[in-house]
Parts: C-alpha cells; structure tokens; sequence
C-alpha cells in the first residue's frame, strides 16, 4: 500500500524543530549555576584589607566624614526611642542610667554608653536573639537628648546662653531660640564643632533663599554659635536719618553708599564742612568730605571704615562741633540701621 503524503517538505520542517529543540535543551543544561560564595581571591585581599586596616566598612549613621555629621556617643542621662520593628511591646523610650544601660522590655538591662546609635541598635538586636524573643530583630535607636551636650550660642543674639540639643537641630532654629541677631550683629555666624575646635567655619547670612537654605547646616551638641559684631558707620548732623549703618560682611562702604542710606543731607545742611572723625593709634583724626563735589562726580568717592563718624553740619550753626569726644559720646545712642 503507498502513502500519500499530502504536505510537501513535512519531514523537511520537522527535522529542523528537533534539531532547534537539542540545541535549546543543550544550551540550557550548559548554562552554569550562579555561586554567591566569594572567590577565593576576592576572600584574601578581603581578609589582608582587614588586617591592614583598609578594608573600607559602611559608614555609620553618626560617623563624621570630611563633610558628613560627627561621631556621638550615647553617655549616661541621654534620652532614647527604642524601636523593634514588627514588636511594638519591645519598643522603649528611656533613658540610660548611670551606669551605661538602657532598660529593654522582657530582656533587661543592655549596656549602650560609648557606642553611637547604630552600635546600640546591633547591640539590642543581639540580645533579643539570645534572649529568643525575636527570630530577626530590626531595631532603630534614635538619641532625642544628649545629656552632656548642649548647643552653646554667643555674640550679638538677644538671648546667648546654652540651648539642650533635642533631637536635630539646625542653624536658624538655634539662632531662632536664642531670640535671633541683635541690631549690631554682622551678617556671618562662626561655629566650631566639639570634635574640631581648631577649625571653626564662617558662613555667611546671604538673603539669598537658596544660599539661606545651604547654609542651614545641622549642628551636634557640643556645638558653639558665635554671631560676631558688625561694623557700624555712623552718620551725625544735618542728614535725613542719623544713627548707626551696619556695615555689609563684605566691606567696601563708601561716603556716598553711606549719605544715600541715610536719606542724603537735609536743607539746612552745609557741604564745606562735612568730615569723617576716625579714631587711630594716635587718637582721633579728622578727614575732610568734599561732599559737593563727590555728589557731582567730580571727586573720586571715599571709603569709609568700621567706627567712622561722618558729621554733616548745619549752614547755621558750624560750630556745633564742640569736640570730637562728645560726638563719640552721643553715636552710642542714635538708632541702628542695617545697609541694604
């Protein structure tokens, strides 16, 4: 009997299946089982890197790096939250006693001073492992108070004292709590870090958002804030606005920067005897102003110095001046105004 086959290149096509099929299967029987163990080279620069002391570790949550938080370690009297996830009942909110531990329900005293808040986070972990209360503990500790270290803050603020570091804290919050800069205060803070003395930083009080907000750095306890005086121009006699100008951290304040602040001279003003009364080592000196001339451009504009006196008289009345002391006296009590 002969068979008809009724597909031309049957046979053909299947071969060709079978034979994809064989090179798939044997591709995948080839493929090599993935191996998480370490090789064993990666395993001997590991272990040379830990006995040299360069193996790099993950940073700590309180490590301070070259632009990163410092290293505080908790001491007795600091207050903590204690949270074990998954097991509120095992959580806590304590604080260390004097001699070191922190209280952890149904496990006891776990000694925690001298370590920062991830060493005591493993450090509880462990103890709840060994206490077989929870399989694998994830526990967070967060230091709310440090004890010993409160946030120092001096200089020209309405407030200077020692503000307790709860929690965070950052540069405008202090500044805020220590009632904000005085009228005298310059437009910079200096803060030296506990951990660093030597090399305390200045930043500068830009009204700039952005540079604000960069500026805002988060201080540690320990910490000191010194808000330092300004320079202060002060602008006498027949001016719209006497008083005292807070200089800008910049410097650089001329006569006319000055008299332009201060709503510029008055009617009865007289611009032949305008001066600028200096105090220098040998005492007080007396510089005249050509302010006529520097209010037409005809003369080059004058700095002015931190402590300057810049007396405009009357037309009526030139001999106001009585002396140089008693200007010096009355500056002490003319109002503040800041240089925009």
């Amino acid at each position: 009997m002969r068979i008809v086959n009724f597909f031309p290149g049957y046979n053909s096509m299947l071969a060709l299946f079978v034979g994809f099929l064989v090179i798939v299967s044997g591709s995948f029987a080839q493929e090599p089982v993935a191996d998480n163990r370490p090789s064993q080279a990666a395993s001997s620069a590991a272990q040379l890197g830990d006995r040299a002391g360069t193996n790099p570790q993950p940073p700590d949550g309180n490590t301070r790096t070259a632009d990163g938080p410092s290293r505080l370690l908790i001491s007795p009297g600091d207050e903590l939250d204690i949270t074990v996830f998954g097991a509120p009942d095992l959580s806590a909110h304590a604080r260390v006693d004097s001699k070191g531990n922190i209280f952890v329900p149904l496990v006891g005293s776990v000694p925690v001073a001298g370590n920062t808040s991830d060493e005591a986070g493993r450090s509880i972990e462990a103890s709840l492992r060994d206490a077989n209360l929870v399989k694998n503990p994830r526990v967070t500790v967060y230091v709310k108070e440090y004890a010993n270290g409160g946030i120092s803050v001096a200089g020209q603020v309405t407030k200077p004292g020692v503000y307790p570091a709860l929690g965070p804290h950052r540069l405008f919050d202090i500044l805020q709590a220590a009632g904000g800069p005085t009228d005298k205060a310059a437009n910079s803070v200096t803060i030296s870090h506990r951990d660093d003395p030597e090399h305390p930083i200045t930043l500068e009080l830009s009204k700039d958002p952005g540079q604000m907000a960069r500026n805002n750095i988060e201080l540690q306890p320990g910490d000191t804030v010194v808000v330092p005086e300004a320079g202060i121009v002060y602008v006498l006699g027949e001016i719209g606005k006497p008083g005292g100008y807070v200089m800008n951290s910049s410097g650089g304040i001329t006569v006319l920067q000055v008299v332009a602040a201060a709503g510029g001279p008055t009617r009865l003003s007289s611009y032949g005897g305008v001066k600028i009364i200096r105090r220098t080592r040998d005492g007080l000196k007396e510089l005249p102003v050509p302010l006529k001339q520097l209010l037409h451009a005809k003369a080059a504009d004058l700095p002015v110095q931190a402590g300057d006196i810049l007396y405009v008289p009357s037309s009526r009345a030139k001999a106001a001046l009585a002396s140089s002391t008693s200007l010096i006296n009355s500056a002490g009590t003319t109002a503040i105004y800041r240089l925009p």
